[in-house]
């Protein structure tokens, strides 16, 4: 049986690499301290294969034929894509895939009632990926990638619950699917607030942001379900907010963990909240 050996989640908002040397001294040292303690505890978690839970923003598939989940099962994934390399200003990377982990998650989620497609081909990745492969240096470690790019962008996307209910699945398909001993990270890239392109462009929910966190930091999945409902991310960002929903499969999938955040940042040329959590898994609640 597998095991999850690591488990954490941050925001992957390109300014935070593109603008990170102008962010006042406060913001830099969120961001430093944040993404230095998640690349420091990867690395002492020693996984197999880290499987990345972001978010697709229409990159990669049509609107009319859009996935709920998407895997990349390419031997390697390389980024960014052209079109988001000057926007996203970091450099380039390409990380070591695993097709075997990729397609025996596919195939054991489908046997779970959960609906995901399989991509063989290098993805189109913009921040959602290379943001965290970048400020982990994911791509200089023996550690593989899955990336699974999250529907939060083109309605009905997926909800708190069912994201929850996969997180559910992908913890059964770890212990029960994947050959024994196999030691796996889990990362959820995305939010924290923030509406890209709309009237609050440059306005962050930091309210929302910390009643988030909190909640995630207290890992209780009661409250998270009750509270973290869409009307509530879209009130704190239209088509950006719920982003935060690739953290849920997450906890689902380690249980009520108490987890550590390092601070949190409203700057608003950042145009999103950021703060991140790493979940505790040596200790119950």
């Amino acid at each position: 049986m597998g095991q999850i050996v690591f488990a954490a989640a941050a925001p992957h908002a390109p300014a935070i690499v593109g603008l990170f040397d102008r962010a006042p001294p406060d913001s830099q040292k969120v961001v430093k301290e944040t993404y230095a303690a998640i690349t420091r505890e990867l690395l002492a978690a020693r996984p197999d294969v880290l499987i990345v839970f972001a978010n697709d923003h229409l990159a990669n598939s049509r609107i009319t034929l859009y996935p709920d989940f998407l895997i990349g099962t390419a031997a390697r994934h390389s980024g960014p894509h052209e079109w988001f390399q000057e926007w996203i200003g970091c450099r380039d990377y390409s990380a070591k895939g695993n097709p075997a982990v990729a397609k025996a998650l596919f195939q054991g989620m489908t046997r779970r009632g959960i609906r995901m497609s399989t991509r063989d081909e290098n993805l189109k990745f913009d921040d959602n990926i290379s943001v965290p492969v970048v400020l982990t240096d994911l791509d200089r470690t023996d550690i593989t990638l899955v990336p699974v790019l999250q529907n939060c962008t083109v309605p009905p996307f997926p909800g708190p619950e069912k994201c929850y209910e996969v997180g559910i699945a992908l913890r059964d398909f770890i212990e029960r699917d994947l050959p024994q001993d196999m030691r796996v990270g889990l990362f959820g890239s995305g939010g924290l607030s923030h509406e890209p392109g709309g009237v609050k462009y440059y306005k962050i929910d930091e309210a929302f942001d910390r009643a988030f966190l909190d909640l995630c930091v207290r890992n209780d999945h009661k409250a998270l379900l009750k509270d973290i409902t869409v009307d509530r991310l879209e009130a704190a960002g239209i088509g950006g907010t719920a982003e935060v929903l690739s953290w849920f499969p997450v906890m689902a999938a380690i249980g009520e963990r108490p987890g550590r955040s390092f601070g949190y940042t409203g700057w608003p040329s950042f145009r999103c909240g950021v703060g991140g959590v790493i979940w505790d898994l040596d200790t119950r609640q």
